[in-house]
């Protein structure tokens, strides 16, 4: 039977700073401790005191700054890695030493038995300053399992606190672990901690397993950062213990996506919008039959067990092809906007429409595509109508548009040149409504989906010889008709205005 209650050990300052290209500065460093000691972890792996003389002023930074958790400092089984520890005034020292015949032979090349007396000797030396000792048979999921069992018996009779079980190169499935742990736990008295990586994707899972056979603390980063495919994730681990296994952590969970984005921001290693828990899409539905499912009864597409409350997440209606009228009329009215069922239809259309297209359509695009639709259909007889644009444009600075167009129910052609195709259209426009005294006032541009084919937000304002101004926008993917719909739109808007 497992524990009721499980520890969460956390090394992302010290393992997950070994993540290729990350590097985090003695601020970060502290910013990231009191985050996490925020969200209730038990314990904070602070560095590697010896590595350098950066890491061991942070570590000793953090040491001092009076956290609820106890703060950890890692060492080999060497005396000169276990004093940088005692001097950097961390309250345990997390001791360790290779077991596994590959790498005992290949790296420290030593025998068993001198490895035994290495880690006996270490953990007195810890011991004897008074210091919490927790101790690591690195490699243990490659380590004959009677030798990691009589190691596990020695550092217990040396006064080890907990031992630790590494699967540090990720190769265990979760049966595998399940037994080995079990087999430890049984020889042994002292708490069991598991260290799982993710080569295969299986350190949640392993590290699941181990604490059904009897580990009490689980060894975990955030966003699962650390060497070559990182930890086991926090926010992960601690949601399925309490979610799915019923267990208690001590976590408080309405802080996991505030800390993962701290922690994505200061690694530069942005999260997957499919990461579990704390990514983009967690809880983001664009099928029509889901999305209207969330909208009467969350349950019904989603676990139930975990909320996007829970974690500090948002649900989100997520627009695309799949998209339903439901979907879209939601955010709209929670938005403050109230389309009618024409302009929904029409705005509903683009969507999927841009959908179609393969393109990931944002709330900001919806926002966009709604000005320009209802500003669109809230004038119903527009004295202004764009029928044709054409532009050629060839390989110097000058560009030719033409454009058809009703004005007042006569239909005018005009031609223009310009510096560009959106510059020569606006002009073309501006040429046959000159006679209204309306001009281009302002004009802004922004691509906002990526990609060459970005859906463009065209701005502009419109001003008459009163000093009278209308702003419109547009959004579509062809940049010039966006702008000269937007100019259009606003033309039609000024029009409207009463005149004193």
């Amino acid at each position: 039977m497992p524990h009721k209650n499980i520890q969460i050990f956390d090394t992302t300052l010290r393992d997950g700073e070994q993540t290729p290209g990350v590097s985090f500065t003695p601020e970060m460093k502290i910013d990231i401790a009191r985050q996490l000691d925020r969200l209730g972890v038990d314990v904070i792996e602070a560095g590697f005191p010896i590595s350098s003389a950066g890491d061991k002023a942070s570590v000793k930074d953090i040491a001092s700054l009076g956290l609820d958790c106890t703060v950890c400092g890692l060492a080999r089984v060497i005396k000169a890695d276990i004093d940088a520890c005692i001097d950097s005034d961390v309250k345990m020292v997390h001791t360790f030493v290779s077991t596994s015949d590959i790498q005992r032979e290949h790296t420290i090349k030593k025998t068993r038995e001198e490895v035994v007396e290495m880690a006996i000797n270490a953990v007195e030396y810890i011991k004897g300053h008074g210091l919490e000792c927790m101790f690591s048979a690195m490699d243990a999921t490659r380590t004959d399992t009677d030798y990691l069992i009589s190691i596990a018996r020695a550092v217990e009779d040396a006064g080890a606190d907990i031992i630790n079980i590494p699967d540090t190169v990720g190769v265990s499935s979760p049966p595998t672990m399940r037994m080995l742990v079990s087999d430890v736990y049984r020889s042994v008295r002292i708490p069991i901690a598991v260290h799982c990586h993710n080569d295969f994707g299986l350190a949640v899972a392993n590290s699941l397993a181990a604490v059904e056979s009897g580990a009490s603390q689980i060894q975990v980063t955030m966003n699962s950062l650390g060497e070559r495919a990182g930890n086991a994730d926090l926010s992960q681990t601690v949601m399925t213990l309490e979610s799915v296994y019923g267990l208690e952590t001590g976590i408080k969970t309405k802080y996991l996506v505030e800390t993962a984005r701290l922690i994505e921001r200061y690694s530069g290693i942005q999260i997957p919008p499919t990461q579990p828990i704390i990514g983009a899409n967690a809880f983001s539905h664009e099928s029509g039959i889901h999305s209207h499912g969330v909208i009467k009864e969350s349950k019904t597409f989603e676990p139930g067990i975990m909320t996007p409350e829970m974690v500090g997440h948002q649900r989100r209606l997520v627009l695309g092809k799949h998209t339903g009228k439901h979907a879209v009329k939601k955010i709209l009215n929670d938005a403050g906007l109230e389309p009618s069922d024409k302009e929904l239809n029409a705005i509903l259309e683009r969507v999927k429409d841009l959908g179609d297209k393969g393109k990931k359509v944002t709330d900001v695009d919806l926002y966009a595509i709604t000005e320009a639709v209802m500003g669109e259909v809230a004038h119903t007889e527009k004295r202004i109508m764009l029928e044709e644009l054409s532009v050629m444009t060839g390989n110097r600075v000058t560009s030719t548009a033409t454009v058809r167009l009703t004005l007042d129910g006569k239909p005018y052609v005009g031609a223009m040149t310009g510096v560009g195709p959106v510059d020569a259209a606006l002009k073309a426009v501006e040429s046959l409504v000159d006679g209204n005294e309306m001009r281009l006032k302002e004009f802004r541009i922004d691509a906002i989906t990526g990609g060459s084919d970005a859906l463009a937000e065209v701005m502009v304002g419109v001003e008459d010889s009163k000093g009278r101004m209308v702003t419109a926008r547009a959004a579509r993917e062809d940049i010039v008709m966006a702008s000269v719909e937007a100019l259009v739109n606003a033309m039609n808007r000024l029009s409207a205005v009463p005149k004193k």
